[in-house]
């Protein structure tokens, strides 16, 4: 039948020709023609991806190398600008921070070529973070600047290098001009602090959380949460020295007189504070020019002392034969200012008392740092030097003063620790008397490493400059802090000096339980592998090295909890002190022996799993470079020299 439809004869079509899917059959001619539309369709493909390729290269990946490039460029400009100043070297920091400047535009301007990633979305991110980053950048250049230029005039009297604009005259007319003039740059100290806030606001800007931890994201995410840190150091620092700088002419007797108090300490006889207290002088500040009023023993200034009251119970306990309060005693407290307050009011007590504007406490290794770069100091024809003298394996110039001081003679000695003040006078007077391009740049970085460490600590009456010194951890103070906190405190109550003699290395060890509770032991391990000393004074035997009496203090976070002790020869008591949990036990470690105390406490607080517990380890003033060593869940995970107040995170 005739349907109307032709019939197709599949048998005699070619295979190779019609290509067939399922049961329909594509024609030659449409498969042609689909072909060459996807064709075009592909190299449309192409075009485009080659035109944004091109695109890219120019308007991302180009300039992303040439602000990478430029970016290397400022930091390693930066770090010539760093160098130069940790060198002293104020003209060519300046010329450093010029060179930085520039450098930093040129990558500010090659950050503004990436314009085109604010339409992007992610990267649009991270181009608003690195414009924040170059703003931070030229407000920290602008805090430099300021602080380059007020110190350039002071150059010759700072001993740093280059010419400042106080050359003439003796080193005295010199120190006198710099302080009548410093008066009119410290409002300056307002701008620096303006500008590094400024730099804090814009780095606030930037979550360092936006970087993965891989290709590369990890380091940034460390950089910028360490960037964060010193920022936020600097302006806090800022912020609180600032009421100190304004007042440093007026504290420095510009333009009225002041008087300090000058505490000599004695570390190898160790005392919460640093030492024992055994001599003082009156130091006398005008314009800047430091002259010696007097100075004497603190027996000497003990026995004017009247109606002195009970001795309290630490020292009726643990030093024999004290029964009553003397000043020589009074720093009990780890606290500098705390004792120094109950020193201040014994010392108001005598009629040989100044009117004073603060009290200055140094030690044996403030005295040793300034002569190893003084050299051999004379004093009344005996020379003093920081050689090794085997006696007592110290510096010469400590066993001296112990001999002049401590070594018992058939003559009375007066004011037998007043070698000691006219030491200083003459150490002084060595340094004053020089060039300042010879010594004052050395001691004065030495002085500022010797208050860093303790061994110099200052207790200013004026409260705006007290909070000044406590900024720059310059007080001796007993910190609050939000975390772990460690600090042992040790009294020499067996008057040797046997400190000297003794090492000590401190472990402390953490156990985490499993619902984030956490149980701490630190034990203290003492060692003087030294023979005693001849401590015969009926045969005049100087009397350095005998058992320690060692009245031992562990500060703790406030709520800790004792669960044992070991080592004390006392029972170990727990109170409540200086917003801290004191634990206070007494042991003796005898020449040529060993010891060891330990606690063993639970901590008022849990941690999270995962989190780091910050930690801070406050060192005593007076120690030396005590070892340290953490121990998390039976891992030692940290070791170092406390040298000075220690801050970290323990990973748990």
């Amino acid at each position: 039948m005739d349907s109307g439809f032709k019939k197709i004869d599949f048998a005699n079509q070619k295979s190779d020709n019609t290509p067939t899917t399922g049961s329909v059959t594509i024609p030659n001619m449409r498969r042609r023609k689909l072909s060459l539309k996807r064709s075009k369709y592909f190299i449309a493909f192409i075009v485009v991806v080659a035109l944004l390729a091109i695109s890219s290269i120019f308007t991302v990946f180009l300039p992303l190398t040439k602000t990478v490039t430029s970016g290397q460029k400022t930091a390693a400009a930066a770090k010539l600008m760093l160098d130069a100043a940790k060198k002293q070297d104020i003209e060519q920091a300046s010329v450093e921070l010029v060179k930085t400047r520039a450098s930093l535009v040129d990558t500010q301007n090659a950050v503004n070529g990436l314009g085109t990633l604010k339409f992007i979305p992610i990267a649009s991110g991270y181009y608003s973070d690195m414009q924040h980053l170059i703003k931070a950048g030229f407000d920290g250049l602008d805090a430099a600047s300021i602080l380059i230029d007020s110190v350039k005039p002071y150059q010759d009297v700072l001993g740093l290098k280059g010419k400042g604009s106080f050359v003439g005259g003796t080193a005295e007319q010199r120190i006198s001009t710099a302080v009548k003039t410093f008066s009119k740059i410290t409002p300056r100290i307002d701008d620096i602090a303006n500008a590094l806030t400024k730099a804090r606001n814009e780095i606030d800007a930037v979550d360092p959380n936006h970087y993965p931890p891989f290709f590369g994201g990890d380091k940034i995410r460390t950089n910028l949460e360490k960037g964060k840190s010193i920022i936020d150091q600097g302006v806090t620092f800022a912020d609180e020295a600032r009421p100190l700088i304004k007042l440093l002419p007026a504290l420095l007797g510009e333009p009225d007189t002041k008087k300090y108090l000058v505490i000599f300490q004695n570390d190898k006889e160790l005392r919460p504070t640093g030492g024992f207290i055994t001599a003082y002088s009156v130091f006398r500040i005008e314009h800047g020019v430091i002259h010696v009023e007097n100075s004497t023993d603190i027996y000497s200034l003990d026995a004017t002392i009247p109606n002195k009251p009970k001795a309290p119970a630490p020292i009726l306990a643990y030093l024999p034969k004290v029964p009553e309060f003397n000043l020589r005693d009074t720093n009990l407290s780890p606290d500098y200012k705390v004792s120094m307050d109950t020193f201040a009011a014994m010392y108001k007590t005598s009629p040989q008392a100044a009117k004073v504007d603060g009290i200055i406490a140094i030690d044996t290794n403030a005295l040793v740092a300034a002569m190893n770069i003084l050299g051999d100091i004379t004093v009344d024809g005996e020379t003093f030097t920081t050689k090794n003298d085997p006696h007592c394996n110290c510096p010469q110039v400590i066993y001296q003063l112990e001999q002049q001081v401590d070594q018992p003679v058939n003559y009375v000695k007066n004011n037998r620790k007043g070698i000691i003040g006219d030491l200083m006078y003459a150490i002084m007077t060595k340094a004053f008397s020089s060039s300042p391009k010879l010594y004052w740049g050395p001691l004065f970085q030495a002085m500022l490493t010797q208050t860093s460490q303790k061994h110099i600590m200052f207790y200013l009456f004026n409260q705006d400059a007290q909070k000044g010194v406590e900024a720059l951890n310059a007080g001796g103070r007993i910190r609050d802090f939000s975390g772990d906190y460690l600090h042992i405190n040790e009294a020499n109550f067996g008057g040797a000096k046997s400190n000297q003699f003794v090492s000590e290395n401190v472990d402390q060890t953490y156990s985490v339980g499993s619902d984030g509770s956490i149980s701490k032991t630190v034990t203290i391990h003492y060692k003087n592998p030294f023979p005693p000393s001849d401590c015969n004074l009926e045969r005049g035997g100087l009397c350095l090295n005998a058992t320690l009496r060692d009245w031992v203090r562990v500060y703790v976070p406030k709520g800790s909890t004792l669960t044992s002790s070991s080592g004390s020869q006392v029972k170990v008591t727990t109170s409540d002190e200086l917003g801290k949990t004191m634990f206070e036990g007494f042991l003796e470690v005898r020449p040529q022996g060993s010891a060891s105390y330990s606690v063993t406490y639970k901590l008022p607080f849990k941690v999270a799993s995962g989190s780091p517990l910050p930690l801070l380890i406050q060192k005593q003033p007076g120690t030396d470079a005590n070892a340290y060593t953490t121990t998390v869940n039976g891992k030692q995970t940290d070791s170092f020299k406390l040298q000075t107040d220690y801050e970290t995170k323990i990973k748990l």
